[in-house]
């Protein structure tokens, strides 16, 4: 397998983790108040109590698996972008880094909070307050902003559109995604610029994933006339 192919499956499951991320959002842990911006803590709690192992597998879906796929996908368009590019290959494959790490860092922040809240549910209010703690780590890190992938995604689609790697839709969808990305740095705006990052992003990723897996033309002659 090509660098350039597991890229595209890397990309594919990066828009499956948000998308299984969203929908149980909406689902799941509505009653919890995620994505509302007014997260019930209590509710929290109680739902650990009883299903920690939802909590984990979702944890682990939306940030682990996402940020290792990612890795890979960073070091793909890395390549791509570096055959016309190699400066912007540079600036967007360290900030391709930078948001992977961040988006595993807070993968096993949440992890863990859910493992010492469980392991704390016989004192609720400790429980409580501990989770809320280390919850606030994990938003900081990147789960209630996306400033680190909305500059990736931004950059990368603006290099890759000069350099010839994504078409002008792909990097349309890149920009609208990454700049609403760098919006949730508002406060007021951060939920709802937080939805649109994220249903851009699964847009994008897809759109990545086609760019990367189609077989080139020329490549496709060269081994008809073989």
């Amino acid at each position: 397998m090509t660098l350039r192919k597991a890229g595209g499956l890397a990309a594919l499951i990066c828009a499956a983790t948000y998308l299984v991320g969203l929908v149980t959002i909406v689902t799941v842990f509505a009653p919890l108040g995620f994505g509302s911006g007014d997260v019930d803590t209590a509710a929290v709690v109680a739902f650990i109590a009883e299903r920690p192992g939802v909590m984990i597998a979702w944890n682990t879906v939306i940030y682990i698996v996402n940020a290792l796929a990612l890795a890979v996908l960073v070091v793909a368009l890395r390549q791509q972008i570096a055959v016309a590019r190699a400066d912007a290959a540079v600036l967007t494959g360290t900030l391709g880094v930078i948001w992977a790490t961040l988006v595993l860092g807070a993968g096993m922040i949440a992890n863990v909070a859910v493992e010492q809240t469980y392991a704390l549910t016989d004192d609720l209010g400790a429980a409580a307050s501990l989770w809320q703690t280390l919850h606030a780590v994990e938003l900081g890190l990147g789960g209630g902003n996306e400033i680190a992938g909305g500059a990736w995604i931004l950059a990368v689609s603006l290099a890759a559109l000069k350099g010839g790697t994504f078409g002008r839709v792909t990097a349309g969808i890149g920009v609208l995604s990454g700049a609403a990305g760098l919006l949730t740095i508002l406060p007021p705006l951060g939920d709802i610029i937080g939805a649109v990052f994220g249903i851009g992003a699964i847009a994008w990723f897809v759109a990545v994933s086609v760019a990367l897996l189609r077989v080139r033309r020329e490549t496709l002659g060269k081994r008809i006339a073989a």
